[in-house]
């Protein structure tokens, strides 16, 4: 048996915005692994709220506020998961399941990773039932019509969301 604590583990998202949701899940995996590489997806597909820059910055500095040390890293990537799990020598991708309409895209997910690595695992994790619904996008929405969304990302990411829908424009916050 493999000792878990000299494992890289990735987990990957758009964490746009980090949510407390994602914080938990991170907590989780590193009592877990020995290094966790949060990969902050570029996805631009998904039209983020943040720039890709922007994301690892305040995911950096909220993981810094909340105690973390250089066992987590966050790096910005684009391309395949699986070989950006391989650039960093990881060999578990962690996914996050909120509830169980995650599971088949999830399953679909991890079963094209395994065929493309199969020296890769993924693992699934879910967090603790007070963000069981907590997505990014809700959190978003929720901010964008003026919902207080506080108990769901960092003191840090709630100061990011407010100044950039603050920068919006009106027809851009029901549309987004």
């Amino acid at each position: 048996m493999a000792n878990n604590m000299a494992l890289t583990a990735v987990y990957p998202g758009t964490f746009d915005p980090l949510t407390n949701g994602h914080l938990d899940l991170i907590v989780r995996a590193r009592r877990l692994w020995g290094h966790i590489v949060v990969g902050v997806a570029a996805n631009p597909k998904k039209k983020p709220l943040f720039s890709l820059e922007e994301r690892v910055d305040l995911i950096q500095r909220t993981l810094l506020e909340n105690g973390f040390d250089e066992t987590v890293e966050v790096i910005g990537f684009s391309g395949l998961l699986v070989d950006f799990a391989r650039e960093h020598d990881a060999t578990i991708l962690i996914r996050g399941m909120r509830a169980v309409s995650d599971f088949e895209f999830e399953f679909q997910l991890a079963s094209m990773n395994r065929t493309l690595a199969p020296d890769v695992e993924s693992v699934f994790l879910m967090p603790g039932e007070s963000f069981s619904f907590v997505s990014s996008t809700l959190v978003k929405e929720v901010a964008k019509l003026n919902g207080d969304v506080s108990r769901f990302v960092s003191a840090r990411v709630l100061k990011a969301l407010k100044e950039r829908i603050a920068e919006m424009p009106t027809h851009d916050l029901v549309q987004r």
